[in-house]
């Protein structure tokens, strides 16, 4: 997406080590943002680096709230500001009901929704008037498909990433009404080929859910009324409009980017 100019934002972006965390962070840069790239892996930097110079890396796990403070302020400190947040940091565990384990379900809890609750706290927190940045802006929560559609294997993801869907809207609720200047709006990503949405074709394939991993995306693709798979670059795109002052009106919604599937 060329049209659209971020010129002088400054862009925090989780999970942007690889997948469609690094898509979004990709294109928010390509759009002219400065972009700190957050992920508990430290091959972060290397994406901080392919993005060329004054964009940053910051170690972040998104469940722990001291942690979430300190990469707030370490990007206003480096970068001049917060303007775009992106929480897109995610896990997702393939199980059947009957089968699905405590601890899996507490981790998906704690990386999909309570990251994404840490991160509405300090977005907020560092944007609105009196925080360290203190120039209102946008945060932009990603949510799924799942939320929207019964598809089997995945239901406590789709159950956090459900809850997603609520955290922005009420975000954007006290958002308003205290006067904060942060928009927020969340995307319901389609399935995309990458290494978490191969992992699922895989996984529910050896579950027995469909006969192999190809038939599983066959799957998707007939339930979508674009006829193919979601690439990163739909996903960043959407992110980018979000950011921007084209979408200066909307807030508290969810931007369903899934070629139909989910409607």
């Amino acid at each position: 997406m060329t049209s659209i100019d971020l010129t002088g934002r400054k862009a925090l972006v989780t999970g942007a080590a690889q997948g469609l965390g690094e898509g979004m962070a990709t294109a928010l840069a390509a759009a002219g943002a400065t972009v700190m790239i957050a992920d508990v892996q430290d091959s972060g930097r290397q994406t901080a680096e392919a993005l060329g110079e004054g964009h940053g890396f910051v170690r972040l796990d998104v469940t722990d709230d001291a942690n979430w403070a300190g990469a707030i302020n370490e990007t206003v400190e480096r970068l001049g500001g917060l303007d775009i947040l992106v929480n897109n940091a995610g896990v997702e565990i393939t199980s059947l009901l009957t089968d699905v384990e405590a601890d899996d379900i507490r981790k998906m809890l704690e990386v999909n929704l309570l990251g994404t609750t840490l991160g509405i706290k300090n977005g907020l927190r560092a944007m609105r008037p009196g925080g360290p940045a203190g120039q209102g802006g946008a945060i932009i929560n990603v949510s799924s498909v799942a939320a929207t559609i019964a598809f089997p294997g995945i239901a406590v993801y789709s159950a956090t990433k459900s809850g997603v869907d609520r955290l922005t809207r009420v975000a954007a609720m006290e958002s308003g009404k205290l006067g904060y200047g942060v928009r927020v709006n969340c995307v319901y990503p389609g399935l995309v080929p990458t290494a978490m949405g191969a992992g699922l074709a895989n996984d529910v394939a050896e579950l027995g859910l469909f006969p192999s991993a190809e038939a599983a995306v066959g799957a998707v693709v007939e339930l979508t009324p674009a006829g193919r798979l979601g690439q990163v670059d739909d996903m960043a795109d959407a992110v980018v409009f979000l950011a921007s002052d084209a979408a200066k009106f909307i807030t508290g919604t969810g931007l369903a980017v899934d070629g139909g599937m989910g409607m």
